[in-house]
């Protein structure tokens, strides 16, 4: 098939690499020039595993091409993703004028009868919208049908996670649209959940919320666990074994990030106040998540009696492991309390500094290596559960630091081991 993809970023660009190496012939489709660019010469311009090669192998054959030109692109494909961003508004909301954009610019510009999927995560009832739009805003006399498509991707993993997916979900109203997309995704040989579309926007924001619920409740625990002599991580793994509850998403930490969790429980609580409903359990995990990004930096302050002029040594800025992403990262929340106390910072991540420098500017320094990070520091603060972190030695704390305080964000250590180094450690719900 010959798809048109609109947006590069996270959704659009795996969607479009993935396609690619599967056979379909793609064209993605992007405002930024720069962008397109770098696309066309086989550099990602973002982190992602697999992505590079993924992008190469399709340019090679001639599969993938990146254009701005979307009068051209949006003229006679059999599909079209909508794979835009829906960044939260202040108010929660999801801001959809990415997404009307690309509608308007398809229903002036495509002259064929074409499938246009929204592959964005959008509120309940948007695919309805976006269908009548285009239907309304036609220049040319075609059949334009719209699917909903939502993705199911975790950063870091991304690529894999497309190509070995655990289910497809495809929102339709009609057995042509479905055909279509049962065609489109047969070469993946993977289980497809066909619903109906306003089903199947309902279940991207219910994955991600149950998921980010389930981090909040761990958390949440964790800090209990604190306080009557209990280990969140031995709790979480007598809990695991329970086939109801599962192994995963169960690990403490401080608090989830990134381009989705955040969001879309913002997203999903809008929506149902937009109805009158409080959906008081995702109110609580975001509640809980915006409490536990602080927890090290408390512990911090009940300990330190300040940190002007202290060296500090931040470990990991993205707000996982496998990403160079740092939205709601927990690090660049922390990094300001720090900095406006006067403390000397010096960060190492292993892909996410670049992007820091650029977005952020923050006033501190950036080492090449953990170890680098960690010489002569008074205090360490470990926000990502990278494996160069994780693979660090306790002693090579003790060694390098001035002081040897850690507080650990991950639960990358154990604190008897970090005790037996010398090391003053301490960690979340243990």
């Amino acid at each position: 098939m010959h798809l048109t993809i609109a947006g590069t970023g996270y959704v659009g660009l795996v969607a479009g690499v993935c396609f690619a190496h599967v056979g379909h012939k793609v064209t993605c489709v992007d405002i930024d020039p720069k962008k397109v660019e770098m696309l066309n010469k086989g550099i990602s311009p973002i982190y992602e595993t697999d992505l590079e090669a993924y992008l190469q192998e399709g340019l090679q054959k001639g599969l993938l091409t990146f254009t701005t030109d979307y009068q051209k692109a949006y003229k006679n494909p059999d599909v079209i993703f909508i794979g835009v961003g829906t960044p939260e508004l202040p108010d929660g909301s999801a801001n959809l004028s990415y997404v009307a954009s690309v509608a308007r610019q398809i229903a002036e510009h495509v002259e064929r009868d074409c499938l246009v999927v929204v592959k964005s995560t959008v509120p309940v009832g948007t695919n309805d919208k976006v269908e009548q739009f285009i239907k309304d805003s036609l220049v040319h006399p075609v059949r334009v049908e719209v699917a909903s498509n939502p993705e199911f991707l975790a950063q870091g993993t991304a690529v894999h996670d497309m190509m070995h997916a655990q289910r497809i979900v495809i929102g339709v109203e009609d057995k042509h649209a479905e055909a279509i997309l049962r065609e489109l995704y047969a070469p993946f040989d993977l289980p497809i959940v066909a619903v109906s579309r306003r089903s199947a926007e309902m279940t991207k924001y219910a994955a991600n919320d149950f998921l980010a619920l389930k981090i909040s409740y761990m958390n949440d625990l964790a800090n209990l666990c604190e306080l009557v002599g209990a280990n969140i991580e031995d709790v979480a793994l007598g809990m695991s074994y329970d086939e109801r509850i599962g192994s995963r998403f169960l690990k403490a930490g401080i608090g989830y990030g990134g381009s989705c969790f955040p969001k879309d429980t913002k997203a999903l609580q809008y929506l149902a106040k937009q109805y009158g409903y409080n959906l008081r359990t995702v109110s609580a995990a975001v509640d809980v998540n915006n409490e536990q990004r602080y927890k090290l930096y408390r512990k911090a302050c009940n300990r330190m009696i300040t940190f002007n002029g202290i060296k500090v040594a931040v470990l990991g800025l993205a707000f996982k492991a496998g990403t160079d992403d740092l939205r709601e990262s927990p690090a660049i929340y922390n990094i300001p309390l720090l900095l406006e106390q006067g403390a000397n910072i010096t960060a190492f991540d292993p892909v996410a500094q670049e992007n820091c420098k650029r977005q952020y500017g923050f006033a501190m320094e950036y080492a090449a290596t953990v170890e680098e990070a960690l010489t002569g520091a008074q205090v360490c603060f470990i926000f990502t559960d990278w494996q160069e972190i994780r693979s660090t030695e306790p002693s090579l704390f003790k060694k390098l630091m001035r002081t040897a305080l850690v507080y650990d964000g991950r639960n990358l250590f154990q604190p008897r081991t970090m005790l037996e180094a010398g090391v003053e450690y301490y960690s979340i719900g243990r």
